[in-house]
C-alpha cells in the first residue's frame, strides 16, 4: 500500500508538569506521524497521556506548570516548538482544528453560537464581518445543524448535547484546517448521536481531505473510524499499526488486555469480562523498565529493569515488548520480527 504524504510528525516528545507533589512525567518519548487524509486513532485508558500529547501539538498545555523536556513537533516541515506566539496562533484553529472533550463545558454559555464559531477569525483583517457570518452558517449546515440561521443566534443552553458537539466540530472546521484533533468527541453522547457524529467526521474527511486524530478509550470508535492506531500506556507508545493489525494481530499484553475487557456479541450468557488487574504506574516516579510490567501476566525480570526495545512485524505494525526478543520464553503473543533492512 502506497504511503500518503506526511503532514504532522512528533519525534521523541517529552512533556511534564511541575506540581506541589513533584514533577509528573505525563508524556515520555512519544513519536508518531499523521498522513494526509487519514484517521489516526490514539487509544488507552484514562491518564495514559493521550490528551496531553494532543495538546502538545498546538502548545495548549499551560506553561508553567507544564514544560517540554525534549523532542520536536513538525507541521508541514516546520518545528511547532520553535514557532513564535504569533506563528502558533495562526496554526491554532486555522491550520489545525481541535474538538475538545466535553461540549457541555467547552462552549462559552454567555456567547451566541455564531460568535463562538467566528472567534477563529479573530484578528484577521482579511475576513469581513459579512464573510465571517457567511462561512459560519455554511459550516453549520455542513456539519448537519438544522435551521442554521436560527441556531447562529442561539446560546449553548438552547441546544441539545449532540447539537453542541456539532457546534464544536463546526468551530474546528470553519477555517478548513489540514488536521482536526478530536479529544473523545463522543464521550457524553448517547449511541445514536455518537453514530451520527462518527459518520459526520468520515464524511467531512472525504469531502475536505482533512486528516483526523481521534483520541478515545472506546475501541468501538477506533474500529469504526481509524486507518492506523497508536496504543499508549504510562505516557509511552507501546504498540502501533493499522487498525486490522491492532485488533487481529495484537502484539502487546496491554493491547490484548484492552481487547479482553470489552463485551463482545459472541459472549455466552453469564460470561464475565476480564479486567486488567492492578493500577497504572505512578508518573511522579515512572518505572525504569516497561510501564506495564507490574500488571502484565507475562512479566519477566528484564521487563522491570530495562525499557523494552521496539520490534517490527510489518511496515506499520510495531510494539515495545520484551516478549518478542529471541531469548524470551515461548509465549502465545510472540510475532515474527522483521529485522532492520528486511521488507
Amino acid at each position: 500500500m502506497e504511503k500518503k504524504e506526511k503532514i504532522l510528525e512528533l519525534k521523541n516528545v517529552v512533556y511534564s508538569f511541575h506540581t506541589y507533589g513533584g514533577v509528573v512525567q505525563a508524556v515520555r518519548d512519544v513519536s508518531f506521524e499523521v498522513r494526509k487524509g487519514e484517521v489516526l486513532g490514539i487509544v488507552g485508558e484514562s491518564g495514559c497521556g493521550k490528551s496531553v500529547t494532543a495538546q502538545c501539538i498546538l502548545r495548549l498545555n499551560p506553561e508553567p506548570p507544564g514544560f517540554f523536556g525534549g523532542g520536536e513537533i513538525f507541521y508541514k516541515g516546520k518545528d511547532v516548538l520553535k514557532m513564535t506566539n504569533k506563528e502558533i496562533r495562526e496554526i491554532r484553529g486555522g491550520e489545525i482544528g481541535f474538538v475538545f472533550q466535553d461540549p457541555m463545558t467547552s462552549l462559552n454559555p454567555t456567547m451566541r453560537v455564531g460568535a463562538q464559531i467566528e472567534e477563529v477569525f479573530y484578528g484577521r483583517k482579511d475576513v469581513s464581518k459579512e464573510e465571517k457570518k457567511k462561512r459560519a452558517i455554511e459550516i453549520m449546515k455542513l456539519v448537519g445543524i438544522s435551521d442554521a440561521e436560527k441556531r447562529y443566534k442561539q446560546y449553548p443552553h438552547e441546544l441539545s448535547g449532540g447539537m453542541k458537539q456539532r457546534v464544536m466540530i463546526a468551530i474546528a472546521l470553519v477555517s478548513r484546517p489540514s488536521v482536526i484533533i478530536c479529544d473523545e468527541p463522543t464521550t457524553s453522547l448517547d449511541v445514536t448521536i455518537e453514530a451520527q457524529i462518527l459518520d459526520l467526521l468520515l464524511e467531512l474527511r472525504d469531502k475536505l481531505g482533512t486528516s483526523i486524530i481521534m483520541i478515545t478509550h472506546d475501541l468501538g470508535v477506533i474500529a469504526r473510524l481509524c486507518d492506523r492506531v497508536i496504543v499508549m500506556y504510562g505516557g509511552k507508545v507501546v504498540e502501533r499499526g493499522d487498525v486490522n493489525e491492532i485488533f487481529y494481530e495484537t502484539a502487546h499484553p496491554y493491547t490484548r488486555g484492552l481487547m479482553g475487557s470489552i463485551a463482545k456479541l459472541d459472549m455466552s450468557r453469564g460470561e464475565k469480562l476480564k479486567p486488567i488487574e492492578g493500577t497504572p504506574p505512578d508518573l511522579f516516579a515512572p518505572p525504569k523498565g516497561c510501564p506495564f510490567a507490574a500488571r502484565c501476566e507475562y512479566c519477566m525480570d528484564v521487563c522491570r529493569e530495562l525499557p523494552p526495545e521496539e520490534y517490527r512485524f510489518s511496515e506499520e505494525h510495531k510494539a515495545n515488548c520484551w516478549l518478542h526478543h529471541e531469548y524470551a520464553p515461548d509465549n502465545d503473543i510472540r510475532k515474527t520480527v522483521i529485522k532492520e533492512g528486511e521488507v
